[in-house]
């Protein structure tokens, strides 16, 4: 496949400005980030997306195709559905949004509080992990959002989260990801997301997680008031 060429390409020979080229427009690496933790139907990447269009997202997907971050294939039958899903070569762009979540974290003008997608939170959790806090801990826990099920493997200083059967978990958070959000970025106590949010297991366990996850410090702001 051909990729096409953009009208507003830069037309630059730096290498951040052809990943612009490729991955700058709207949508395209909310897409990608939909995409990192498996593959994913169409359906499923309006659900996480409630915001693009079916035209703006064939469109990208189209885009993403050509500039091979991702492909799409046929299951066989019984499912016969059409899936997306990122390269090789797309899955090394999670390090693009860690460092680039670690540094908007920071922005003065970034709004608490907004719907984050299950895939969201879980990339948060990967980004946003202090290693330096596990110690010795030794755990597994889990987390049910509706029907997707995911594990985080906490052992000898390190931590993996990704999609995974949970039945073995110390502890499960089970609700909505964004009551989880709360709890760990936002302050939130568990009482106070309870009715969101169920923990079930170890609650220390719960609690000690939720600690893991602390945000950089707020640049300053250089807006003045009027």
């Amino acid at each position: 496949m051909n990729i096409p060429v953009k009208k507003r390409a830069y037309q630059d020979g730096c290498a951040v400005a052809h990943a612009l080229d490729i991955i700058g427009d709207r949508w395209a690496m909310p897409i990608m980030r939909e995409l990192m933790l498996g593959p994913k139907r169409f359906t499923d990447l309006r659900a996480g997306l409630p915001g693009i269009s079916a035209n703006v997202l064939t469109q990208r997907l189209d885009e993403l195709e050509a500039a091979s971050i991702l492909v799409r294939r046929r299951l066989p039958p019984p499912a016969a559905s059409q899936i997306y899903e990122l390269t090789d070569w797309g899955r090394e762009s999670e390090i693009l949004f860690q460092t680039l979540g670690r540094w908007a974290c920071r922005s003065p003008t970034m709004e608490p509080g907004k719907p984050m997608s299950t895939v969201s939170v879980i990339l948060s959790m990967r980004t946003m992990i202090d290693r330096a806090r596990l110690g010795d801990l030794d755990a597994v826990v889990g987390f049910a959002f509706g029907e997707e099920t995911f594990r985080a493997t906490i052992a000898d200083g390190d931590c993996r989260i990704d999609r995974g059967d949970i039945s073995d978990a110390n502890v499960i958070f089970r609700g909505d990801q964004n009551a989880l959000v709360a709890l760990l970025y936002g302050g939130a106590r568990p009482e106070h997301v309870s009715d969101a949010l169920t923990i079930e297991g170890d609650k220390a366990l719960a609690r000690r997680f939720a600690g893991l996850f602390p945000l950089p410090p707020k640049a300053p702001s250089t807006c003045r008031a009027d």
